[in-house]
């Protein structure tokens, strides 16, 4: 069965999102916004960030990299821009809207791809992953921070029986660290080198997978 998408439905909740979402995150997400910023400059000054949403993570890379933000949401983009302006992240060269899906992008432009507490609101993961190997060139790096869902024991049953509430905020029990390693099973260039836990609590997780070189 075909992926079905309500573009239309996620951009309305982004327009009411962008009032207000960097009074929720700016803090809360500060510690996996960094070391995912960090990880990717690592990897090369060329990087893209999918899902940049207002920008908060934009003023972690550093100067010397050459940074393209896409996001689905114009009026988050808006925001992003401002502080583009206001706080003069010179390393920002472009902001667009884009779905993940369908990046507009050429291949093998990248040398990583950040993809910031996101991940779990794409309709379709897997492609949006294949998109962002596309982009990336071979050595590069996707480097993946959210919330992930515990693999099993009684951890996962809590989750699961939080799983209507979590959801009010974009985030998914049922989105797990296996789901990344299997799609990378099925790309054979592909491979999880590294999870992390960060800040604030063990269960949000940052994945580096690579693209052998």
């Amino acid at each position: 069965m075909s992926v079905q998408y309500d573009l239309a439905g996620q951009k309305k909740a982004y327009e009411v999102w962008a009032k207000f979402y960097d009074k929720v995150y700016v803090r809360f997400l500060a510690d996996g916004q960094k070391k995912a910023a960090a990880a990717a400059a690592a990897c090369g000054p060329d990087i893209l960030e999918v899902g940049v949403g207002t920008g908060l993570v934009l003023r972690y890379y550093p100067p010397t990299a050459r940074v393209v933000g896409v996001d689905l949401s114009e009026h988050m983009l808006a925001k992003a821009r401002e502080k583009v302006v206001a706080q003069g992240l010179t390393q920002v060269r472009g902001l667009s809207v884009m779905d993940a899906c369908r990046l507009g992008l050429p291949d093998a432009t990248f040398d990583a791809v950040t993809v910031p507490f996101v991940i779990t609101l794409v309709p379709d993961p897997e492609a949006a992953l294949s998109e962002m190997r596309r982009v990336l060139k071979p050595g590069g790096e996707i480097v993946v921070a959210s919330k992930m869902g515990a693999e099993d024991g009684p951890l996962m049953k809590i989750e699961t029986a939080l799983a209507p509430i979590v959801k009010t905020v974009g985030w998914s029990t049922d989105f797990k660290v296996s789901r990344l390693a299997a799609w990378a099973a099925t790309t054979p260039d592909m491979s999880v080198v590294e999870v992390t836990s960060i800040f604030p609590a063990p269960f949000f997780k940052m994945i580096r997978i690579k693209r052998a070189g």
